[in-house]
C-alpha cells in the first residue's frame, strides 16, 4: 500500500518544504485551493478533448482547442517537475502510482508530435481525479485501493496460471472449430477461429462469426458454458485473498509474504513470539504479524 501513499518532504526548512505542503498537503487552505483548482483544469483539459473529437466541432474551434490543450500540457508539465524537485526521494515518487499516473497525463500531448492522434489520450487524465479521495478525507477508500493492488501483486502466480489455461482453452477450440466448419463458414483461419473462441469464452458473442453445422454449435454451446465457470474463477481468488488481507488490516496484523525456493515448496520459516502461517495456503501466501 506504500504505492499510494505521500512521498516524504524535506526535512529541512526551505522553499522545498513550503511547496510541498501546498502541492502534497490538504490540511491547509493553500494546500486545498491548489487541489481544488488542479482538478478544475483537469476537468476542463478531458472536455476539450471530448469536444476536439466531435467533427464539426473541431473543424470550427481545432486550432483553439489545439493551443487550449497545448496550454494545459505545459502547465501539467511544470507542475510535474516542481513534484519531483520538492519530494526527498525523487525515484520513489517517479515510480509510485500517482507519479505515473501523472506522467501518463503528460505524454499523449507529446506523442502527437510524432503520432497525429493520439491526442485522443488526453483522457487518461481524468485518473488524476483519484486525488480527491485525499481531498475529501476519503482515506478508507486509499486503503482499500491498496489492498486491492496488493492483492493483485500476490496473485500473479495463480493469474498467470489461470491466464494460459484459457489460452490453452482458446486455441484447442480454434483448432477443432476450423476443422469442423472450415473456411466456407467464416472460420478462415486458426487465429480467426481463436477469436471466435475469445469472444465466444468471454460470453460476449459478437455475431460476425458464428457456427452453422450441429456439430460447431454443439462445440459453441460446450465452450460458452466453460465460460461462465471460466468467469468464476479468477473473481474467487481474488475477493477471496481481498477479504482475507482486508480483515488482517482491520485486526491490525501485518501481511507480509513468505520466501519461495524455486523448484521446492518454501521452507517453514522459524517463527517468533505473536506470528503464525495461516493455515490453507501455500508459499509465496501471507503470514500475520499482529
Amino acid at each position: 500500500m506504500k504505492r499510494l501513499v505521500a512521498p516524504d518532504p524535506y526535512t529541512e526548512a526551505g522553499w522545498r518544504r513550503s511547496c510541498f505542503t501546498v502541492i502534497f498537503g490538504y490540511d491547509t487552505r493553500a494546500g486545498r485551493a491548489f487541489d481544488v483548482v488542479l482538478i478544475v483544469a483537469i476537468l476542463v483539459s478531458v472536455a476539450v478533448a471530448l469536444l476536439d473529437s466531435i467533427e464539426h466541432l473541431h473543424q470550427r474551434y481545432g486550432r483553439l482547442f489545439l493551443a487550449i490543450e497545448w496550454g494545459f500540457t505545459l502547465a501539467f508539465t511544470a507542475e510535474y517537475l516542481l513534484r519531483l524537485l520538492i519530494v526527498k526521494h525523487t525515484l520513489r515518487y517517479a515510480r509510485s502510482f500517482y507519479g505515473i499516473i501523472d506522467l501518463l497525463a503528460l505524454l499523449p500531448t507529446y506523442f502527437t508530435l510524432l503520432f497525429p492522434g493520439a491526442h485522443a489520450l488526453v483522457v487518461l487524465r481524468v485518473l488524476r481525479i483519484l486525488r480527491i479521495f485525499q481531498i475529501l478525507h476519503l482515506n478508507r477508500y486509499i486503503l482499500e485501493t491498496g489492498l486491492l493492488l496488493d492483492t493483485l501483486q500476490r496473485s500473479w502466480r495463480r493469474i498467470v496460471i489461470f491466464l494460459l489455461a484459457i489460452l490453452a482453452i482458446v486455441t484447442i477450440f480454434g483448432a477443432v472449430m476450423f476443422l469442423v466448419e472450415g473456411r466456407e463458414h467464416g472460420f478462415t483461419s486458426i487465429p480467426v477461429a481463436m477469436y471466435w473462441a475469445v469472444v465466444t469464452v468471454g460470453t460476449v458473442g459478437f455475431g460476425d462469426i458464428a457456427p452453422a453445422t450441429p456439430l460447431g454449435r454443439l462445440i459453441a454451446s460446450l465452450l460458452i458454458l466453460i465460460g461462465y465457470g471460466i468467469i468464476v474463477v479468477p473473481a474467487g481468488m481474488i475477493r477471496t485473498r481481498f477479504g482475507l488481507d482486508y480483515a488482517l488490516v482491520r485486526r491490525g496484523a501485518q501481511v507480509v509474504e513468505t520466501p519461495i525456493q524455486r523448484g521446492r515448496p518454501a521452507p517453514t520459516p522459524a517463527m517468533p513470539d505473536g506470528v503464525e502461517i495461516l493455515s490453507g495456503l501455500g508459499a509465496g501466501d501471507v503470514l500475520v504479524q499482529p
